[in-house]
């Protein structure tokens, strides 16, 4: 098990995330900033290209397409599937900054059936 937003967990969501399949088009850079949890302020990041996760890491991405900031509870709650992210962003639980046409661009994948099973997938091998 992988505690949940260290570096093993991105490691290990990255190498489940290798059977997802190609979709051109949804590309992103991606920043993460999560505030209040037991580690204090976390930032990690994403690089996807054409629906593949490259590379997630610890740290800031300076030329990030996009930033997502939440608090550790809502972060939780996503990650555990009670709390649905499209609906986190709609109530304001989930702060986006930077190019919401990139953001846009990945909503097909997160809707799609392989996504949802990825998730699962992390959800087991994940420490909370």
């Amino acid at each position: 098990m992988a505690k949940y937003q260290s570096q093993e967990w991105l490691d290990e969501g990255r190498v489940l995330a290798e059977s997802q399949p190609d979709r051109p088009g949804a590309s992103a850079r991606m920043q993460y900033v999560v505030s209040g949890g037991p580690d204090g302020e976390v930032k990690y990041y994403w690089i996807v290209e054409n629906g593949r996760l490259l590379e997630s890491q610890l740290g800031e991405l300076a030329d990030a397409d996009f930033v997502l900031s939440m608090s550790y509870d809502d972060s939780v709650a996503i990650q555990r599937g009670e709390l649905d992210a499209n609906a986190a962003f709609m109530q304001g639980r989930v702060k986006v900054t930077g190019n919401m046409g990139k953001l846009m661009q990945l909503l097909p994948v997160t809707n799609s059936p392989e996504y949802k099973e990825l998730q699962e997938k992390i959800r087991a091998v994940t420490e909370f």
